[in-house]
C-alpha cells in the first residue's frame, strides 16, 4: 500500500518565509558591504581629527588603538559583525559617545521630516493623479502633469537652495536652517516654531517626491476607465463623481499604495541632502558629518540603518500586497 506523502507547507507560509529569508540575506549583504565600502574611502580618521594640532607619534598610535584601527582587518570585521548583531555600533570617533545614542537622538527629527513629507506627497499625488487621469487631455491634466514632471527632474539640493534664497534669505518668511529657534518656551510655542522650520524642508521633499505617486495614480485611473464595471456603473445612472469615488479609485489605488510602501525606506535615506541643505538635526546630517572624517562607526551604522529601512519597507510591501489584491495569493 503506497505511503501517503507529508502535506506541504501552506502557500501563505511559503510566501512569508521566502520574503523574510530574502530580506535577511539582503541585510547580511548590506552589513558586509558597509564594512568594506567605507574602508576604501580616502582619508585617515586619526589624521583628520588631529589636523592642525601638534600631536606626537605616540599619541597617534594611542588613538588608533583606542579606535581599534591597529587590529588586523579580519579581527575588525569580526568585532564589527558582533557589534551589529548586538546593536552595539561602537563609539563615535569625533563625538566620543555611543553611536546608538546619537542615532536615538537624531532619528526623531528625521522621522518627523520624512513622515510629514511622505504623507503630504502621497495625498497630493493621489488627488492630483486621480483628477488628471479622470480628465485626461484637459488643460488641468496638462498643467498638473507638466509641473509634476518638471519638479521631479529637479535635484532636491538645488530646489532647497532656491527656496532658501527666495523665501528665507531674501524675504525672511522662513528660517534658513535648524529645527528650532533659541529661547522659545511652552509646548504650543515650540510646536509652532518647529512647524515653521519644517515648512521649507518638507516643501522641498514633497515637490520632488509627489510626482511619482501622481503619475502612477494617473496611469492606474486611465487603465480602469475602460473597464466593464465602470460602464455598468454608468449604465445604472450613477454620477461620474460617484463612479470615480466608489469604483475607479479603489481599484486604481493598488499600484500607488505599493509604491508608497516601497518608497518609505528610500525616503528615510533620501533626506540626507535635504537635511544637509537645511542643517536639519537628523540622521542625514549626522551621516554627512561622519563622512567628512570619516567616522567609521557612524557611517557604517547609518548605512545599515538606511539600507535596512529600504529592505524592511520592501518586505512590508510584499506582505501587504496580497492583502490588497487577492489575485496574487497562491
Amino acid at each position: 500500500m503506497p505511503r501517503r506523502g507529508r502535506p506541504g507547507l501552506h502557500p501563505a507560509v511559503r510566501y512569508l518565509g521566502g520574503r523574510v529569508l530574502t530580506a535577511l540575506v539582503s541585510l547580511l549583504a548590506v552589513m558586509v558591504t558597509s564594512f568594506f565600502l567605507f574602508r576604501v574611502l580616502p582619508g585617515d580618521p586619526v589624521s583628520a581629527l588631529t589636523q592642525g594640532r601638534s600631536v606626537s607619534v605616540e599619541q597617534l598610535e594611542a588613538m588608533r588603538r583606542d579606535f581599534g584601527l591597529d587590529q588586523p582587518l579580519p579581527q575588525q570585521f569580526a568585532d564589527y559583525c558582533l557589534g551589529m548583531l548586538t546593536l552595539d555600533f561602537g563609539m563615535s570617533y569625533q563625538y566620543r559617545v555611543p553611536v546608538a545614542d546619537l542615532i536615538a537622538e537624531r532619528i526623531g527629527p528625521t522621522l518627523l521630516l520624512a513622515g510629514t513629507g511622505t504623507v503630504i506627497a502621497a495625498i497630493l499625488g493621489l488627488v492630483l493623479g486621480t483628477r488628471a487621469g479622470w480628465r485626461r487631455g484637459s488643460l488641468m491634466d496638462r498643467v498638473d502633469t507638466g509641473i509634476a514632471l518638471a519638479l521631479w527632474s529637479v535635484p532636491s539640493f538645488w530646489l532647497g537652495l532656491l527656496l532658501i534664497v527666495l523665501l528665507a534669505s531674501g524675504v525672511g518668511l522662513f528660517p534658513t536652517s535648524g529645527m528650532s529657534s533659541p529661547g522659545v518656551e511652552g509646548t504650543f510655542a515650540v510646536a509652532l516654531d518647529v512647524g515653521h522650520h519644517l515648512v521649507l524642508p518638507v516643501a522641498t521633499m514633497v515637490a520632488v517626491v509627489y510626482a511619482q505617486y501622481m503619475m502612477i495614480m494617473r496611469s492606474s485611473v486611465l487603465d480602469e476607465m475602460g473597464s466593464d464595471y465602470l460602464t455598468t456603473a454608468r449604465a445604472k445612472g450613477l454620477r461620474d463623481s460617484l463612479v470615480l469615488r466608489r469604483h475607479a479609485v479603489p481599484n486604481a489605488l493598488l499600484p500607488t499604495v505599493t509604491l508608497i510602501f516601497l518608497n518609505l525606506g528610500r525616503v528615510v535615506s533620501g533626506v540626507i541632502l535635504i537635511e544637509t541643505v537645511f542643517a536639519w538635526p537628523g540622521l542625514g546630517s549626522l551621516f554627512y558629518s561622519g563622512l567628512r572624517v570619516p567616522d567609521l562607526p557612524i557611517v557604517q551604522a547609518l548605512f545599515v540603518v538606511f539600507a535596512g529601512s529600504v529592505i524592511l519597507m520592501n518586505l512590508l510591501a510584499d506582505l501587504v500586497y496580497p492583502l490588497l489584491d487577492p489575485r496574487v495569493r497562491t
